[in-house]
């Protein structure tokens, strides 16, 4: 797996691809600035007036529904249903799945569309896969991510999406594996919007490649080492921020050949 994820951090600056996020206020500028360090090109264009164009540029959608509007979620279901039409890979961040009805009938629709990649904490897997039983705290997990395995490989079936689970050690499932992630740090959950910027990540690996499942690895690892090794030098939340783009950015192939806790199974 370290192979496979050098070879596409090096592709990926090479192509740089530009991935179209329609994503939430609170983290636009930390997954933007995300996208930017580790070598792709973000464009953030939430007018359901203009998505299907900005979609058909773009190498990857990510949606991320954090702070919906109602214009917001027109316009992710019209870049979606768009992305489809033209085998664009995209991947959903169900941020605060089941805080309302109106974000859990969005994501009913856009779960219909088939994702290509899934990525939440442990309490948003849960949630999607049963929306009557929300187990979610505002956007916070109340879950440790293992609980949530068997719900997320479920969501795998019912939905063929990659699933990912993020947490104190980060899952993603597809039909055929599983592969777990042992880095990261605490002090990262005092940041807000990480596991944003990791979906963030997937979508920069979904645009240079269609081993989406890898891609779906190297999103998540990436950004947990990042997270890891910018806590080394952090002195809090603040600078553990800072120091992450640094770390995307100067990630190289022995950092990551040294660095990376990975275990991959096969079902």
């Amino acid at each position: 797996m370290e192979d496979s994820i050098i070879n596409l951090l090096e592709q990926l600056r090479v192509e740089k691809p530009l991935i179209h996020n329609i994503t939430n206020l609170v983290v636009m500028n930390n997954t933007a600035n995300a996208l930017l360090a580790i070598g792709a090109s973000p464009v953030m264009v939430h007018s359901p007036l203009e998505v299907r164009e900005v979609v058909d540029i773009a190498q990857a959608l990510v949606i991320n529904i954090g702070t919906l509007s109602e214009d917001t979620a027109e316009a992710m279901l019209v870049a979606t249903e768009h992305a489809n039409t033209i085998g664009r890979p995209w991947v959903l961040d169900p941020v605060g799945a089941g805080i309302s009805a109106f974000r859990n009938d969005l994501l009913s629709n856009l779960l219909d569309l088939k994702p290509t990649v899934i990525r939440g904490n442990a309490s948003e897997i849960m949630t999607l896969y049963n929306f009557n039983q929300p187990n979610t705290k505002g956007v916070d997990s109340t879950t440790a991510s293992k609980d949530a395995l068997r719900f997320g490989q479920l969501l795998q079936e019912q939905t063929g999406s990659i699933i990912c689970i993020s947490g104190e050690v980060d899952y993603i499932l597809s039909q055929q594996y599983r592969v777990e992630v042992f880095n990261g740090n605490p002090l990262m959950t005092q940041v807000t919007g990480l596991g944003c910027s990791a979906t963030a990540l997937i979508g920069a690996f979904l645009g240079v490649t269609d081993q989406y499942f890898e891609a779906a690895v190297a999103g998540v690892s990436i950004l947990s080492l990042a997270g890891e090794l910018a806590a080394q030098t952090a002195a809090g939340p603040g600078t553990l921020q800072l120091n992450l783009y640094d770390e995307l950015y100067q990630l190289n192939a022995e950092r990551l050949k040294s660095k990376l806790k990975i275990k991959r199974y096969a079902h």
